[in-house]
């Protein structure tokens, strides 16, 4: 169990990004991969929002990778290219959830979702450790 922080700290975020992280890796039979999708884009909404955070930047509840992202950068943080990529996850944590509204999830889609979320939240890490130490 990772230490607990206050939910104003952004190691805590760090922390809810990780588990949401570690629940989309845990494909089991009978999950869609719509569900572990939706946990892969939570975990890169909460990384960002650490981030947000960490920059003392108040930030909309909302689940737009795109949004977030873009309020970073009006914050004077640059968004590298690889992490623009997490804005293709926002589909995951709305239209993919509920039935007939998105085909289902491929496996490389998933694979991809996974990948891109490790890598947002490497990046979150090293940024966080930078201002909160």
């Amino acid at each position: 169990m990772p230490a607990r922080y206050p939910p104003e700290d952004p190691r805590e975020w760090l922390n809810r990004a990780r588990s949401n992280l570690l629940l989309a890796k845990a494909p089991r039979r009978n999950i869609y991969l719509e569900d572990l999708c939706f946990n892969a884009q939570q975990a890169v909404e909460k990384a960002i929002k650490a981030v947000l955070i960490a920059h003392e930047v108040e930030f909309p509840y909302v689940h737009d990778i795109t949004e977030l992202l873009t309020t970073l950068e009006k914050a004077g943080q640059k968004i590298p290219s690889s992490i623009r990529q997490a804005e293709r996850l926002t589909r995951f944590a709305i239209s993919t959830r509920y039935p007939g509204i998105a085909s289902a999830i491929r496996r490389e889609e998933y694979q991809e979702a996974l990948a891109v979320a490790e890598k947002v939240i490497r990046w979150a890490r090293t940024l966080v450790r930078e201002k909160v130490g």
